[in-house]
C-alpha cells in the first residue's frame, strides 16, 4: 500500500470525488455526478477555509480515496480543538485493500499535528460495516446524532 500518496484535493479531482460519494446506496440518492456545478461552488468555499482539509488518496494519477477533515475550535473541554472526519470514501476497486485504514490513520495523525485533542465522525445508522471498521480503529460509539433538514 505504499504506492499511493495522500494530498490536498484540487478542483480537477472533483469528478472522481463526486463519483465516489455517489457510489453507494445512500450516496446514489443524494449526489449528482452528472452535474458538477454545485460541487464547484462547494469546493471553492471548502478550499478557501483554512479549517477545511479536503483530501484525496492518489495512485498513478488516479484518485482512489477521499475524506474531509474539519478543524473546530470549541469552548468545551477547556477550550479544546477537535477535528471532524466527513465523507470518507474508497474507490470500489480499492475496498478491502487497507487503504481506508491508512486514510483514517493519516487523518488522526494530521489531527494531532493540527493541535486537536479529539477526533470525531458520524456514520449513517445503516452502515454497520463502517461502524465495525471505525471501532476496530479505536473509535467509540459514544453519542447519538440528530439532524434537521433545512
Amino acid at each position: 500500500m505504499s504506492d499511493f500518496c495522500i494530498r490536498q484535493a484540487v478542483v480537477e479531482d472533483l469528478p472522481a470525488i463526486v463519483a465516489m460519494l455517489a457510489d453507494d446506496p445512500l450516496g446514489a440518492t443524494r449526489e449528482s455526478p452528472d452535474d458538477l456545478a454545485p460541487y464547484l461552488d462547494a469546493f471553492a468555499r471548502v478550499d478557501a477555509d483554512p479549517n477545511q482539509h479536503l483530501t484525496v488518496a492518489e495512485r498513478d494519477g488516479r484518485v482512489i480515496g477521499t475524506l474531509q477533515l474539519t478543524v473546530v475550535p470549541v469552548l468545551s473541554r477547556k477550550g479544546s480543538t477537535r477535528t471532524i472526519i466527513e465523507a470518507v470514501r474508497i474507490h470500489a476497486d480499492e475496498r478491502g485493500s487497507g487503504l481506508g485504514t491508512l486514510l483514517i490513520e493519516w487523518a488522526v495523525q494530521r489531527s494531532r499535528e493540527l493541535g486537536a485533542d479529539l477526533v470525531q465522525l458520524t456514520s449513517d445508522a445503516t452502515r454497520t460495516d463502517a461502524h465495525r471498521f471505525y471501532e476496530r480503529l479505536g473509535f467509540v460509539g459514544s453519542h447519538l446524532g440528530f439532524k434537521l433538514k433545512l
